[in-house]
């Protein structure tokens, strides 16, 4: 695993995965929020936003977390592996709770800016009905060729984790 995105719901913890994969993989992580918004939270023009994703998946070993299915493409035509946070929505928006509760709302260290708006709150309770078939069918057009790894479960994405722990420890 070179080129590794991770999607999901907001909430699902894919910034949470994606830096403990990170640790394990010796990857740095780019989150698409610190990237599309600035300090203000106003966002980057689509096209941009787009530039900055070719440049950042043309370089030989990245992860990248977040979103944004109209520039999924980009991300999945050069990964090697995709990883999507299933979550059901309960389970999303209990951790956009626990990070409200752990970050005290505002700006994070790594750019992300924590914003609870009812838009995202009902974005969240929609994901699977609206938001999954479309990144269902993007994969299938575009992610043919990647390693495809779906969590339904937190438990699943850290039995996941372990696993990469075992194999690395058991050696070639």
């Amino acid at each position: 695993m070179d080129r590794i995105a991770i999607i999901g719901c907001g909430g699902s913890g894919k910034t949470v995965l994606a830096r403990s994969l990170a640790d394990r993989l010796g990857l740095s992580v780019t989150n698409l929020d610190a990237l599309y918004y600035d300090d203000a939270w106003n966002a980057l023009p689509q096209d941009k936003f787009a530039a900055l994703q070719h440049e950042l998946v043309a370089t030989e070993r990245w992860l990248v977390e977040g979103n944004y299915a109209s520039t999924l493409p980009i991300r999945v035509a050069r990964a090697d592996t995709v990883i999507f946070l299933d979550l059901p929505a309960w389970t999303c928006l209990w951790g956009i709770a626990r990070r409200r509760w752990h970050y005290r709302g505002g700006q994070h260290t790594d750019g992300v800016y924590d914003r609870i708006t009812w838009s995202f709150v009902k974005y969240i309770l929609g994901y699977r009905r609206t938001m999954r078939p479309r990144v269902n069918n993007l994969l299938a057009e575009h992610g043919q060729h990647v390693r495809y790894l779906q969590f339904t479960s937190r438990r699943r994405a850290n039995q996941f984790l372990h696993q990469l722990d075992t194999t690395a420890q058991a050696g070639p």
